[in-house]
């Protein structure tokens, strides 16, 4: 049986990402794809318990603490879920994996790039995805649209412009470093308009309509 593939979507608070997430698995389905879809952080229970706790408003928590169990949960999804369904041939599409630490935790905590990839290497065991959709919007834009959600926004969320700059020019790092692997889309464009630039992104991955 052939290995599944891993999908990542990846970007800003804002950009779109779960919502491209939703549509996208439902067009996977509808070629005829066994797809698992999940988010990060979170998928199983101790991943969730921890994505509770690191985005909990109310704590004050340490950048190396912060991306330690940012790492933990990832680790456990993996190992739980991720891993197992790849294995049996499915394909798996991630809300978000290891770029969300580079970017965020390497770039806008300023930990560095390098440090925080070792961590989520041993986390994942050298896991990879085959193809990130890196949704690029700006961070003003990002910030108007988490400002439309219902609710004050998580501890992330909460954050000032530096740190989503920082986190944008994270992004741009790994996407100039990789650009087989990552493909950056406009997230300014309609829904449906950015599913269709999913899809052309992934193409090369479909033979036939079918999974290749």
């Amino acid at each position: 049986m052939a290995r599944g593939r891993l999908i990542t979507i990846e970007g800003i608070d804002g950009a779109g990402k779960t919502t491209l997430a939703a549509a996208l698995a439902e067009a996977l389905r509808a070629r005829g794809i066994d797809l698992l879809a999940l988010r990060e952080p979170g998928g199983v229970a101790l991943a969730e318990a921890i994505r509770a706790l690191v985005t909990d408003a109310a704590q004050s928590v340490d950048p190396r603490t912060e991306a330690l169990l940012f790492a933990a949960a990832r680790a456990q999804l993996v190992a739980e879920t991720v891993e197992p369904a790849l294995a049996a041939g499915r394909w798996v599409l991630l809300d978000r994996f290891v770029d969300s630490s580079l970017a965020y935790q390497g770039a806008g905590r300023e930990l560095g790039l390098e440090e925080v990839a070792a961590i989520n290497a041993f986390a994942t065991a050298g896991l990879r995805p085959y193809r990130t959709l890196l949704l690029a919007v700006d961070v003003a834009t990002g910030r108007a649209r988490r400002g439309q959600r219902a609710g004050a926004g998580d501890r992330l969320e909460r954050e000032d412009e530096a740190f989503f700059e920082r986190i944008d020019a994270g992004y741009r790092t790994v996407a100039a470093a990789e650009p087989q692997r990552v493909r950056v889309l406009d997230a300014s464009v309609e829904p449906d308009e950015l599913l269709a630039a999913a899809l052309d992104a992934l193409a090369d991955l479909f033979r036939g309509g079918r999974a290749a």
